[in-house]
């Protein structure tokens, strides 16, 4: 009996920064006994849970099952530990496989050397027995292990969402620097909107904002598109009971009016993207776009305004931008009243450049970049 099966205790990979609202998350989605750790959240569910939260989640990266937790003082060790695990219960020499290893202030010093050697246990487990092994794939495979190592104590997990995610399946085009998944679905998520008032974005790239909008107003499930995860591969998986999630799922899915949601960009390419995104998830065209300059909108009353200004990736990258967003100060100022902004800085040293007093400031990271968002109430 693997160490999961015992305890029913998860752990569920997210940004430090939003642990309160991924918190929230999983306890709404029927998670108990939440404790929020380095990187992430411990939670016990039953099957069901883990399922749901699998295919609801719109913050968390992924959710590993524990199999068996030991001292691990060598790479010698890990190898012949690893050994011992029955990894048929979990794939074949048919099947591909992948692990992901952090290691910190142990005898073994390296993450990819971890990794490795649990490589190559799991390889040779099935040589000695079937004569054959299965295959390593890092970009798709059937299951992935996760290995982690702190002051020599080892803990080997399977990830049963098999593989992040943030990958949504609706990402078919990008720009340049595109927002991450979870951080636009956080920023959906801090500004509290509930589909009440029109939500828009003046500069929406390829459309992540405004593609969770839309999967969090409708309650689609955020994992909808997704082919396979990993928990199927678990050996005490209960495929009635997944398709009953499924089902229960699809039957909250709701309606939206066509005039909730909206976004422009000023570049046609950024547009095309996002009509090709949106429109992967959004089949009756409810999320409107336009190709726009953000200065020449005329107004923008009393909406919930998103957005992710361009920060220098998108532009020039040595260009001073503060003229740039002094001017989205006076656009949010002149032409939006009874509006609310929640605006993502990518770089938070043109907070101030903006000349507006704010609400609050919520630190948020993207792509190792130190960002803000801040929110304006315009009155």
């Amino acid at each position: 009996m693997y160490q999961y099966q015992k305890t029913n205790r998860y752990f569920a990979q997210a940004a430090d920064d939003i642990k309160d609202i991924t918190e929230a998350e999983l306890s709404a989605l029927g998670a108990e006994e939440i404790s929020p750790s380095y990187r992430g959240l411990y939670f016990n569910a039953d099957r069901a849970t883990l399922y749901r939260i699998n295919f609801h989640s719109r913050l968390i990266n992924r959710v590993l099952a524990p199999l068996i937790q030991f001292n691990c003082h060598s790479d010698k060790y890990l190898y012949n530990t690893a050994m011992q695990i029955p990894w048929e219960d979990f794939l074949s020499p048919e099947h591909t496989f992948a692990v992901f290893a952090t290691v910190t202030h142990s005898n073994i010093r390296h993450s990819k050397f971890a990794a490795l050697r649990l490589k190559d246990a799991i390889a040779d487990y099935f040589k000695e027995r079937e004569g054959r092994r299965p295959s390593v794939d890092t970009r798709e495979p059937d299951i992935w292990f996760n290995l982690y190592i702190e002051n020599n104590e080892a803990l080997i997990s399977v990830d049963t969402s098999g593989g992040s995610l943030h990958r949504r399946g609706y990402r078919q085009s990008s720009v340049s620097a595109p927002m991450a998944e979870t951080l636009a679905a956080s920023i959906i998520r801090y500004s509290g909107w509930d589909g009440s008032k029109p939500l828009y974005d003046p500069f929406c790239g390829s459309g992540t904002l405004l593609c969770e909008a839309f999967l969090f107003a409708s309650h689609t499930p955020s994992a909808y598109k997704r082919k396979k995860f990993g928990f199927e591969r678990l050996p005490d998986f209960n495929r009635p009971l997944w398709k009953q999630v499924k089902q229960e799922g699809f039957q909250r899915i709701t309606t939206l009016p066509n005039d909730l949601i909206g976004g422009s960009d000023i570049e046609q390419e950024a547009v095309q993207a996002a009509q090709e995104n949106c429109s992967a998830i959004d089949t009756r065209g409810v999320i409107k776009l336009r190709q726009q300059d953000a200065f020449s909108i005329e107004k923008l009353e009393n909406t919930i305004i998103v957005c992710n200004p361009p920060y220098g990736i998108r532009m020039k990258r040595k260009q001073d931008l503060s003229g740039f967003y002094k001017q989205i100060g006076d656009f949010l100022k002149q032409r939006c009243t009874g509006s609310e902004a929640y605006i993502y800085f990518g770089d938070r040293k043109y907070v101030k450049s903006l000349g507006l007093r704010a609400s609050w400031k919520k630190p948020l990271t993207n792509g190792g970049l130190d960002g803000r968002l801040v929110k304006y109430e315009l009155y």
